[in-house]
């Protein structure tokens, strides 16, 4: 829904899930039922507890899209009958699939799919647990959209007693990791998932946050990853340690996966850690992950010539599809964080969208980004970009630069102006209102066609891994591709920058005390000047933790206020 107009796609689909809901009110694993992973549910012929929310969480998804009150009304019965089941049915179920009430002899990973094909193991009963409360949530999310109280009422009762089930459970051992009882910080997801929706209680929030950093990575002993380890050069060996792309495994080398510099989660936590990171203060440690290099990245399936997102992390010959998109996750998050324009989490029909570029800590991360994001209501676009950089890329970390967001806002839309950390007291923000529209038309023209000349010249990754049968043997073939070729967005073209402005606004005042601005429909600027750029944190390297996190009585920018974390009956986004 974020990359194209799925509205009639996912109405069909979720009349598909309604068409085959069983008579007791179960929910199947598959929109058309096909027998599939039902074992993995609580029994009485649901699928997955977290696959068979996806009706009624597809449908407030539907409704924060397109505004369509009538799918509402139309689905509203069947996805009560839902939680009715999980009311009669998930206790017993769940006790039955070896969950004991207290989960005192819990140790992670049971019946069910969970955080599906991660690096770590899976804790299920989370997720099975969280999305019964997302099936809750959803339930009075839709009752309120159509005027029906007591079911409001309802939805919100069975909600709030799972969610305060899990916060039971998930802090009785007195750590403050949001973990199973048992845990060691060792199953995903981790908290992220109950940072992002909401689960965690407002005022441990900040403690669980910063507990998180301390998770690690691992080394990973699949067979394709060893027989490339094998099957590669001395030097390109000890480039490779160099970069801590290979630590020891016993005792030969191994590919590791990273906690913080590249990915172990699955199909859902990829998304809980990126947007988590980047909503609670921590922006640059989400870039840094989606950045990161080797082996659980996506730099690491381009380096092996993927154009489509694989199923797994790891190279699979035999099984895995190289053509998935479970872990894309992180596609959505690029537009809403990396370049910042998102779905505000109460809009209805995208009526309103936010706007809230974050910024790297370093340029040598990340020196522009832009999105623009389709609605029934027309585009919202919004482009940022380091200037004034040194010419020397060695001052990076160091250098005091400008910053210039622009961003657009189409008739009959609301845009909401949400500011970034500002790092120094000395930065100032200035916002200007274009007078007179300029023609955009002809710059996004201009833009895609230098776009495309880049990528004809290939100006993207610079190698790959090949496999010379002959030798049998991996090396690096030094060649362009187009994939990877970085572009600047339409808003900063040329042909913009006689642009006519209004006199501009100082709004530091309001930027620093992370005031959302509401916007009216029109072209927009805000230059930050002397931003201030730092060396990123190092942690204790590529498969390591973060110390200068975890150890730090700097709990974050958003800690302050712990009200802002409960979850909002009207939010859409938050729901699960």
């Amino acid at each position: 829904m974020h990359m194209f107009d799925m509205s009639s796609f996912y109405k069909k689909t979720i009349q598909d899930w309604l068409d085959a809901q069983w008579d007791n009110g179960a929910y199947t694993e598959t929109s058309v039922w096909q027998d599939l992973n039902d074992y993995a549910g609580i029994g009485h012929g649901a699928g997955e507890t977290v696959w068979a929310t996806a009706p009624p969480v597809l449908t407030v998804r539907h409704m924060q899209h397109y505004g369509d009150i009538k799918l509402l009304e139309h689905s509203l019965a069947a996805h009560v009958r839902w939680v009715d089941f999980l009311d009669k049915y998930f206790e017993a179920g769940m006790l039955i699939k070896g969950y004991d009430e207290e989960l005192d002899e819990y140790h992670g990973q049971k019946s069910g799919l969970g955080d599906w094909l991660a690096m770590r193991s899976r804790d299920t009963f989370l997720t099975h647990t969280a999305f019964y409360m997302a099936a809750g949530r959803c339930v009075a999310y839709i009752a309120r959209k159509v005027g029906m109280k007591d079911v409001e009422e309802k939805g919100m009762a069975v909600a709030k007693k799972i969610q305060d089930r899990i916060v039971h459970l998930y802090l009785k051992n007195g750590h403050d990791t949001f973990d199973f009882p048992r845990g060691t910080m060792s199953h995903t997801p981790g908290p992220e998932m109950s940072l992002f929706s909401r689960i965690v209680p407002g005022e441990k929030r900040c403690v669980v946050l910063k507990n998180w950093f301390r998770r690690e990575g691992h080394t990973w002993p699949g067979e394709e990853e060893k027989r490339f380890v094998n099957s590669i050069s001395e030097e390109d060996t000890a480039a490779m340690v160099e970069t801590g792309e290979l630590t020891k495994r016993g005792r030969d080398w191994s590919l590791g996966w990273s906690q913080w510099q590249g990915f172990n989660e699955g199909i859902f936590a990829i998304r809980y850690a990126l947007k988590t990171l980047s909503d609670m203060g921590f922006h640059h440690i989400a870039l840094r992950k989606a950045a990161g290099f080797g082996f659980a990245t996506s730099e690491y399936m381009m380096r092996h010539n993927a154009t489509t997102m694989w199923e797994s992390w790891w190279r699979s010959e035999d099984l895995y599809s190289r053509n998935h998109p479970m872990l894309g996750a992180m596609a959505e998050w690029m537009s809403s964080s990396v370049a910042g324009v998102s779905h505000y989490p109460t809009t209805t029909g995208a009526r309103k969208m936010l706007f809230w570029p974050r910024f790297p800590k370093s340029a040598t991360t990340l020196e522009y980004a832009s999105a623009t994001q389709g609605t029934v209501r027309g585009d919202y676009s919004i482009a940022w970009r380091f200037e004034d950089l040194p010419a020397d890329k060695s001052q990076y970390n160091s250098a005091t630069v400008q910053v210039r967001v622009r961003f657009l806002v189409p008739p009959g839309g609301e845009g909401v102006v949400r500011p970034p950390v500002i790092a120094s007291s000395k930065t100032t923000a200035t916002l200007r209102h274009a007078t007179i529209a300029p023609d955009l038309i002809n710059a996004k023209s201009s833009t895609s066609k230098e776009c495309k000349r880049r990528r004809k010249a290939r100006l993207g990754f610079s190698y790959s891994w090949e496999f010379d049968r002959e030798k049998e043997k991996w090396y690096k073939h030094e060649s362009g591709k187009a994939i990877g070729t970085p572009c600047e967005s339409y808003l900063f073209h040329s042909s913009l920058d006689k642009t006519k402005w209004d006199n501009g606004m100082d709004i530091t005042s309001a930027f620093s005390q992370k005031t959302d601005m509401p916007i009216a429909p029109g072209l927009y600027e805000i230059l930050f000047t002397n931003w201030p750029l730092e060396k990123e944190i190092e942690g204790t390297g590529r498969i390591g933790n973060i110390p200068e996190y975890y150890n730090s009585n700097d709990l974050g920018p958003y800690c302050k206020d712990s009200s802002t974390f409960e979850w909002d009956i009207d939010d859409g986004t938050h729901i699960i």
